[in-house]
């Protein structure tokens, strides 16, 4: 799809207004001073996904994909991130054995 440069403006004046609101958010500061007080280095990143269509072209929706079973995750836990989520008070168990 073609977009034309209104609407690319648009959804980047969207993207600053999202980013916008939660710099400015009292809550969010807040929580992240505390995490700072506490000694740790913060950064927080956020995706977003936006989704459109053209009023008038209501069969451009894009289909909805089908389900599939979900796929056994392969998941490693490093010594860093064990030091990391003991020192946040949360247990880690080798389950290898």
């Amino acid at each position: 799809m073609e977009l034309d440069e209104n609407f690319k403006r648009l959804i980047d004046e969207l993207g600053h207004a999202i980013n916008d609101s939660l710099s400015e958010s009292e809550a969010i500061s807040e929580v992240m001073s505390r995490i700072r007080a506490s000694g740790y280095d913060l950064f927080l990143i956020l995706e977003v996904t936006i989704g459109f269509t053209k009023k008038d072209e209501p069969d451009a929706r894009p289909a909805h994909r089908e389900r599939k079973e979900p796929r056994p995750s392969q998941f490693q836990l490093t010594t860093q991130d064990a030091q990391f989520l003991r020192a946040m008070k949360i247990s880690v168990e080798d389950r290898t054995s």
